[in-house]
This record gives C-alpha cells, sequence and structure tokens, in this order.
C-alpha cells in the first residue's frame, strides 16, 4: 500500500508520549473475555454491552516512543484519513447522507475507555461510548509474529474494520442490534455478535475496493493479505491454534471462512447493498430471521 507523503488524519488522539493512563480494572469482559482466554489478542469486539464507566484515571510516567512507534502512527494515520474520504463519499453517493467521522485513539501499554480499560489483552476495539476507535500499535507485531497476518495492508485491515463498526453506528445498527443482544440467550447473543463482525469485514472490503478505484494506491499482493489476516482471526483457527476443538456455539466473530468471504464479498461489489444492511436495518426481530444472513460463504 502506498502511503507514505499522503495525507494524515486530524482525528488522533495519541496517548503513547503522555504516559500510560489506566481506569479501574476488569473492565473487559464478557464476549472479549472469551475471545481473551482464546489467544490474549482479537480483532473488532464488539463492546457495546460492556458499557461500564471510564473509572478514575491515572498518568504515570511518559512512554518511550520508537522510530517504529513514530512510523506506525504516521500509517494509522494515513489509513484513517482514507476512511474518512471513503466513507464520506459513500455516504453521499450511496445514501445521500453525510459520515461524521471517528476518533482514532493511539496508545501504549494501558488506557481508559467508556468501555473499559484498553490494553494489549483487549486488542483493538471500537467504543460506542465516545465513538473512538482504540489501538495499540504493538498488536501490528503480534498479527505478524503470533497470528501469521503479515504486511501493511493487514494492518490497514484492522483500521478498517474497527472504522466499520463506527460506520454501524452511524447508521444505527450497533444500537438496534444490541437491544436485541439483551433480549435472547448467551448463545444467540453470540450469533448476533458474530453477524456484526461479518457485516463489519464487508463494509472493510468495501472501503478496500474503493480506496483502489479512488486512489490508485494498492500495491500487488495487498488485497491478500488482508484476506489472510481475516482468516488467521477466525474464531475457528484462533480456537485451533489455542490447542482446542472449534466450538461454534461461543463463536463471536465468525470462521475464517466466513471471515474472508464476507471482506471478498465487499471487496467485488464496493455496494453498500452487498453488506445485508437492510436486514440490520430493520425492526428487531426473532433470532431465527438473521438464520441465513450473514453466514453463506463467498464462492
Amino acid at each position: 500500500m502506498e502511503w507514505r507523503g499522503r495525507r494524515g488524519s486530524s482525528n488522533i488522539e495519541d496517548r503513547r508520549a503522555s504516559g500510560v493512563r489506566s481506569g479501574r480494572a476488569g473492565g473487559i469482559g464478557g464476549v472479549g473475555l472469551i475471545a481473551v482466554l482464546v489467544i490474549g489478542y482479537f480483532l473488532g469486539i464488539d463492546v457495546t454491552p460492556l458499557l461500564n464507566g471510564a473509572g478514575q484515571m491515572q498518568t504515570a510516567a511518559p512512554a518511550e516512543m520508537t522510530e517504529a512507534d513514530t512510523s506506525a502512527g504516521e500509517f494509522v494515520s494515513v489509513v484513517l484519513a482514507d476512511t474518512e474520504d471513503i466513507w464520506a463519499q459513500v455516504f453521499k453517493t450511496q445514501l445521500g447522507d453525510r459520515y461524521t467521522p471517528a476518533t482514532l485513539v493511539l496508545y501504549k501499554g494501558v488506557t481508559a475507555s467508556p468501555c473499559g480499560d484498553a490494553s494489549g489483552a483487549t486488542g483493538p476495539f471500537y467504543c460506542p461510548g465516545d465513538r473512538k476507535v482504540y489501538l495499540d500499535t504493538d498488536f501490528f507485531t503480534t498479527m505478524e509474529r503470533q497470528l501469521g497476518a503479515r504486511g501493511d495492508f493487514a494492518m490497514a485491515y484492522v483500521v478498517a474494520h474497527e472504522v466499520a463498526h463506527h460506520v454501524q453506528d452511524e447508521l444505527g445498527i450497533l444500537g438496534k442490534a444490541n437491544q436485541l443482544r439483551a433480549q435472547v440467550s448467551q448463545a444467540e447473543s453470540n450469533a448476533i455478535s458474530v453477524r456484526i463482525e461479518l457485516q463489519a469485514d464487508c463494509l472493510s472490503g468495501i472501503w478496500a475496493r474503493q480506496v483502489a478505484d479512488t486512489f490508485g494506491t494498492i500495491q500487488k499482493g495487498d488485497f491478500e493479505e488482508a484476506v489472510n489476516a481475516a482468516r488467521q482471526i477466525g474464531d475457528d483457527t484462533l480456537q485451533r491454534n489455542a490447542g482446542q476443538r472449534p466450538m461454534p456455539h461461543t463463536f463471536t466473530h465468525g470462521t475464517a471462512a466466513q471471515r474472508s468471504g464476507w471482506f471478498l464479498r465487499g471487496l467485488k461489489s464496493g455496494d453498500l447493498g452487498m453488506a445485508a444492511l437492510d436486514v440490520f436495518l430493520q425492526e428487531p426481530t426473532p433470532p431465527s430471521r438473521w438464520a441465513d444472513v450473514p453466514n453463506t460463504v463467498l464462492t
């Protein structure tokens, strides 16, 4: 991905050099805790049901900023700028609406959010409580060394996936989906969470297609890097790598085939209609009505 020398976003809240900020312990639980137990790191958690207040804030000594930290921050800023430009364009042309960008918080170690503490154990996530994405760029190293997801566009996919949750929030999808999750069993709630995550993967694919068409900054192998990343973070892959037998009723993000398939679906279309937005925008319906959306793997 060609990113150096390009516009960066002004919607970056960089907490790295100002010191580690922390709130009360135990901020992440529920669905996020399941994923932590599987591998310790994961992507795109839906933390809406976990809103619990930020707790008391404390500031420690400033974190040391390395050259790699600086480069990663610049990269994330450019990718975030691309999401702003693309979603503003898509909202205008496909929805006749205005897109309000998300803020992305960069941190090192631990920081607080309205959704609980963000740390290396939680991985990147979007918090609807303050409409911000939280990211410790050390996660990119974890992706490469522990998850086998390499390449700059794999990292771009991480940012795009979290911003896609903000897109869902902008469209009213997260609120309606989580109202339904609060009314059903844990297994049914997990199934709805899977659909939220797969839709975010599809939205990430739509973004990637639009980046290629609009900016021409995609290089050979970029899309393959994103597809591989999606496969490596499938629930079944993570559970196998943790030495467990895959347990579909515990899945919260989707299988490797589903995640990569829905990214490809968005990539091939570039159309919001392919993300099954109409289903999520309906009034909440019984879980059985969601049974085939969006579980079909693109072939």
